[in-house]
């Protein structure tokens, strides 16, 4: 197994680019050297406070380095001092080198002619292969004859990207098999995977995207009220900024490349927005993809991050841009306006009916999955056109309010001392947030009839959203949901039938049910 060790610090420029969070720069090298087999043995960092470019007498900074495996750092001192350890790890960093205990080196931001000379000058004596960022350092490391086989430059480039061209050259170097790992996170946590296919999630592309939506949704609330009528006007800009919204999560989600991601996806999310939600959507995930697939590529060429970062955020979204602009927007416009059709259609044609069916199945759809991939993306189809959402309306009165009665039933009845616990927290989130309904499960697993009156309760209050007509959202506090629709009032009757039949029918089954011990 090969050995590598990283010399540097925050850097001046570095420091505005992820350097001024050492720890997750270091832990992007030790991700992507741990998927190429590669062990980091030794390093010697300096973390500042504040830019090199501008350090002062008073600056503070914390030597890192790693030992059994783990990376760990010093208190925060004075700069000088922490240069003075430094420089004792570099010579024993350079004795190890020597020793050829360490087979090549990351360079970032390092003093070369300082605090890293030993540990340098005995690569460039053992010719073992260097490569980094930091034009004077690396510039300098050349002429002292060291073996450096590639030098990337800063600027545009992110902790990712430079710990990816890194350990490109480097395994390429040894001869060694290397896939970066990216690490996107999404609505089920954190993916850690190669594959670019795995990291495609709808689901998570969609979670992230309701606070941009709830953010149209109290626009459009307020512009209702005469002295703030102005403010339609932002609606409408909102609305068209939607697409973009779900482009730049996508292609961040998918690129797994931050900042590098977030650039190709506004470019081509405003390529899309001919195209809607759908068309954002799609954009988003082709620019996350050939991103990703650039950003590799040019490492291997061995072109310098900044311009590598340029192919993976400009040219990629462009590309994206250009394909859905021109090819996909309309396709994903009729498939957008598709789906409101046939809601609007089954409204027309019954809308208790409608109301009541939604209600009756939604508990099944979130309880089986189906919700996050299948609902969730039609309430935000729904809201992109009018900014409020029939499903929307029977997430909140089916599903929140319905969650909320059986929680607070479980506060008032209990039908174990330990439920009044349980149930109080999801009792004020659903209530106080308009989400967490997972907290009625434990009652409704626990207690088939339980079970059976949240989907009872759900069908009901659907029914109600139906025969009001109401359009409206969730995700929001349950006092203010019935000012973000169509029908404030209808709204609001329809979420305390759902409660109320959910709490009055938890209270009578906890009663029948209660154990002989006093629950209260």
């Amino acid at each position: 197994m090969k050995k590598i060790a990283i010399v540097g610090s925050s850097g001046g420029n570095l420091f505005s680019l992820g350097g001024k969070n050492p720890t997750k720069l270091l832990g992007e090298i030790l991700t992507q050297a741990d998927s190429a087999g590669i062990t980091v043995s030794n390093i010697v960092f300096v973390g500042a406070t504040t830019s090199m470019d501008s350090i002062k007498a008073t600056t503070k900074a914390s030597l890192y380095e790693i030992q059994d495996g783990e990376l760990v750092n010093t208190e925060l001192v004075g700069l000088t001092e922490a240069n003075e350890l430094a420089k004792k790890a570099d010579q024993k960093l350079s004795a190890d080198i020597l020793n050829g205990e360490v087979d090549g080196i990351v360079v970032m931001s390092a003093d070369a002619k300082g605090i890293n000379a030993k540990s340098l000058a005995a690569a460039a004596e053992k010719k073992i292969p260097i490569t980094g960022t930091g034009g004077t350092s690396m510039a300098y490391i050349q002429t002292l004859g060291a073996n450096v086989i590639s030098i990337s430059g800063t600027t545009g480039t992110t902790n990712r990207t430079r710990a990816i061209a890194a350990l490109t050259s480097l395994s390429k170097f040894f001869g060694i098999k290397y896939h970066a790992v990216i690490k996107s996170s999404s609505s089920s946590g954190s993916v850690d995977n190669s594959s670019i296919l795995s990291r495609i999630s709808i689901r998570g592309i969609m979670l992230a995207s309701i606070p941009g939506f709830i953010a149209m949704a109290l626009v459009l609330a307020l512009s209702q009220i005469p002295a703030l009528a102005e403010l339609y006007s932002i609606f409408d800009i909102l609305i068209v900024a939607l697409p973009v919204l779900v482009a730049v999560i996508a292609a961040k989600q998918v690129s797994g490349l931050d900042e590098v991601g977030i650039v190709a996806g506004v470019v081509a999310g405003v390529l899309s927005v001919n195209g809607g939600i759908i068309g954002g959507i799609i954009g988003g995930i082709i620019a996350g993809i050939l991103a990703a697939l650039f950003i590799e590529q040019a490492t291997k060429w061995k072109i310098p991050g900044t311009t590598a970062n340029i192919i993976a955020g400009g040219v990629a979204g462009l590309i994206a841009g250009l394909l859905v602009y021109y090819l996909i927007a309309p396709v994903a416009l009729w498939a957008g306006d598709g789906i409101r059709w046939l809601i609007d259609s089954a409204l027309v044609l019954s809308p208790a009916l409608a109301g009541l069916v939604a209600g009756l199945l939604i508990w099944p759809a979130i309880m089986g999955g189906v919700y996050h991939a299948a609902i969730l993306p039609i309430v935000l189809i729904e809201m992109e056109a009018e900014g409020m959402s029939f499903l929307g309306a029977v997430d909140m009165v089916g599903l929140v309010m319905v969650s909320a009665g059986i929680t607070l039933a479980n506060i008032v009845w209990p039908r174990r001392k330990d439920d009044r616990s349980i149930a109080a927290p999801g009792f004020a989130i659903n209530v106080g947030f308009g989400t967490f309904v997972e907290a009625a499960y434990p009652f409704m697993f626990s207690n088939k009839l339980i079970m059976g009156t949240a989907i009872l309760a759900s069908g009901i209050g659907g029914l109600f959203v139906g025969i009001f007509g109401v359009k409206g959202t969730a995700y929001v506090p349950s006092v203010v949901a019935p000012a973000l629709s169509n029908n404030p009032l209808g709204f609001a009757i329809s979420m305390l039938i759902a409660m109320g039949i959910a709490f009055a029918l938890t209270i009578i089954i906890n009663r029948i049910g209660k154990p002989k011990v006093d629950a209260k």
